[in-house]
């Protein structure tokens, strides 16, 4: 079969029909009907001479020649939306573009509040909508309905893009007078009441399980190789919520250390270094390769490094200056 037979369109529909692993689903995302989308597939199958979906207990499931093509797919088909987009530069001065981002709530306040002062200097008429991880999956940001997610991912689909924008390590935040404060070690560590603060992944989130120590994350697994186990008494999502909690109780919030910079000048706060080793976390931005070219998308990206850059080196500056 020569390329002349081929509708390019079906690619769409393949990529489309591997995200959402239903026909139905596809057909609406795309605005066909159910028996176009059927159809599609079934040209789909003549093309690469393979069911590509087949029906389990567990739904339609890609054969293996479907996840070999998925990857081969997206990239011919950004490279088409970058055949096909415009020769003029992006003008940031004049755009009334929406940017659409997923953000935890970690780089929610630490990261794009700068990002968002750096946007009213260069592209004021530009507006930002910003989603939480319980918004998107991974069929959101394959598609491109969201500019990009910013968060931390142990794995991503292999089509997708990531930038690591920083690391960061942990430190304890409680009241000034808390009766642990003084001379605060490892046993006083284990001997508080704590607050966690992580999310469970994205999309729809459940309920936390406290012997599930895996699910628990980066401060509770650190704990866990050294044989220990904390005592939490609140579970939230949210690191505002966390650090406000230690506040009114005699309460610990082990959280990552840059989101402790918003509450570092608040005098009934004491911020104190993690009182065992946690690994470093990395913040990643993720977009799309349906998106990679987009001139007003590399702009946005592009600001969002720098202003992560930025931080870092305020940082590197007030450490050698104190």
């Amino acid at each position: 079969m020569n390329l002349s037979n081929i509708d390019l369109n079906l690619l769409v529909y393949f990529s489309v029909l591997l995200r959402e692993g239903n026909v139905t689903k596809a057909a609406e995302h795309l605005g066909l009907s159910q028996p176009a989308m059927s159809n599609g597939l079934r040209r789909l199958r003549k093309v690469f001479n393979d069911p590509l979906l087949v029906r389990t207990s567990k739904g339609m499931m890609p054969t293996d020649k479907a996840k070999e093509l998925q990857p081969q797919v997206q990239n011919v088909l950004a490279q088409i939306e970058l055949f096909v987009q415009p020769t003029i530069e992006f003008d940031p001065s004049s755009s009334k573009r929406l940017f659409r981002v997923m953000a935890s709530d970690y780089a929610e306040t630490t990261l794009l509040p700068r990002v968002r002062t750096r946007m009213i200097e260069e592209a004021p008429d530009t507006s930002l909508d910003i989603l939480t991880p319980s918004d998107v999956t991974f069929q959101d940001i394959e598609l491109g309905n969201v500019d990009l997610v910013m968060n931390r991912f142990d794995s991503l689909p292999q089509s997708l893009h990531l930038s690591v924008l920083w690391k960061d390590d942990f430190s304890c935040v409680m009241r000034n007078d808390n009766p642990l404060r003084k001379d605060f070690d490892f046993d006083k560590y284990l001997k508080a009441n704590h607050v966690w603060v992580n999310k469970t992944g994205m999309g729809v989130a459940t309920g936390v399980n406290p012997d599930d120590i895996q699910k628990l994350g980066w401060v509770d697994i650190a704990l866990d190789e050294l044989g220990a186990k904390r005592k939490i008494a609140v579970f939230t999502r949210h690191y505002i919520s966390a650090i406000q909690l230690t506040q009114q109780q005699d309460l610990i919030a082990t959280v990552a250390t840059r989101s402790t910079h918003l509450v570092k000048h608040f005098e009934d706060l004491a911020i104190l270094p993690a009182p065992f080793a946690i690994p470093s976390i990395e913040l990643h931005m993720v977009w799309s390769p349906l998106l990679h070219h987009n001139i007003a998308h590399r702009w946005f990206r592009n600001v969002i490094r720098d202003v992560a850059n930025e931080i870092k080196a305020e940082e590197e500056a007030a450490a050698k200056a104190g």
